[in-house]
């Protein structure tokens, strides 16, 4: 009997373990992008860092000095170009945006990928909805992004008419939600 009362309690510890592990993952629902895993317990900025496909896009975000910004409380949507959406854009573009002397031009394509406050893809739907097929959404820059979709897919177009696909979306942070875009939005820029 004492044999069958201690696996007994074997058995009902690793059945806790597990459901406190399968509790633990449901409570901080996490995603992954560019083979990191992002938390959302941890800031966008932390997330970022760690993946593969966004080294072009926290290069730029230091570059520019946004790092303290998109640490801060937030809330922030981030339209997040993967590293292969840079390198779309024309040769030397991102070298070019990388010097300092530019660094006024990359914060502002950088704050154009930003907008004030928390829009998951259901709330991007529903401003589509709203506004019969598209939607605005200003962005931190101060210029306006385009939302539309065709068919089950959420789209963004810029000032200069170029279109994103949001390929991965609700990549829940601490200070906000990023959503993934495969092209570089270009506001238009003043002189």
């Amino acid at each position: 009997m004492k044999k069958a009362s201690i696996y007994g309690a074997v058995l009902l510890g690793a059945l806790l373990l597990t459901s406190r592990s399968s509790y633990a993952q449901i409570k901080e629902k996490t995603a992954i992008v560019g083979e990191a895993t992002m938390y959302p317990s941890k800031n966008i900025v932390e997330n970022a860092i760690n993946s593969k496909d966004h080294t072009t896009l926290i290069a730029a975000v230091k570059a520019a000095g946004l790092v303290e910004t998109l640490s801060s409380a937030g809330l922030f949507t981030v339209f997040a170009p993967t590293n292969a959406a840079f390198e779309g854009l024309p040769g030397g573009t991102v070298d070019n945006l990388l010097k300092p002397e530019n660094k006024k031009m990359l914060t502002d394509v950088l704050t154009y990928h930003v907008v004030a406050g928390y829009y998951t893809v259901q709330d991007i739907w529903a401003l589509i909805a709203a506004g019969n097929g598209k939607a605005e959404l200003k962005s931190v820059h101060g210029g306006k992004l385009i939302v539309w979709a065709k068919d089950k897919d959420l789209f963004l177009r810029d000032s200069k008419g170029n279109e994103a696909k949001i390929t991965i979306g609700d990549v829940d942070q601490s200070n906000g939600v990023i959503h993934v875009v495969d092209r570089v939005m270009m506001p238009s820029f003043s002189s």
